[in-house]
């Protein structure tokens, strides 16, 4: 009986440790993933660059415009479709400036908004 304890205690520790340890390596990538995106975002927005210049930038790294939404309506249908948890702040800052564009960047959204003489003001990142 003794052996089996031991045997189902070791166990069990085994599988504890394990499972922490997936656990922190998914959050640990899921945080640089997103992290990555941030800082890549927040050093463009710094260099202020044109609407036409972020399209095709992304465009051609192959992160498509997919949402450009002209209404209240059609950003409210964009958040909702696309900004997850995020949806209020996209509302928010969709507007407060005049112009939202909407790419899809490998595993995130980019919600990337301009102003009135289309240049990069802000963004929020989200992720798929």
């Amino acid at each position: 009986m003794s052996r089996f304890v031991i045997v189902a205690t070791s166990v069990a520790i085994t599988v504890a440790i394990a499972t922490l340890a997936f656990w922190l390596g998914a959050w640990a990538f899921g945080y640089r993933r997103y992290s990555t995106h941030q800082t890549r975002l927040q050093h463009l927005v710094v260099q202020r660059p044109t609407l036409a210049r972020v399209v095709q930038g992304l465009h051609d790294e192959g992160s498509p415009l997919v949402a450009s939404p002209v209404s209240d309506e059609d950003l409210q249908r964009v958040a909702a479709e696309r900004g997850r948890g995020k949806a209020a702040e996209v509302l928010e800052k969709g507007r407060r400036w005049p112009r939202t564009r909407v790419f899809v960047a490998g595993d995130m959204v980019y919600f990337i908004y301009f102003d009135d003489a289309d240049v990069m003001r802000d963004f929020t990142c989200v992720g798929k």
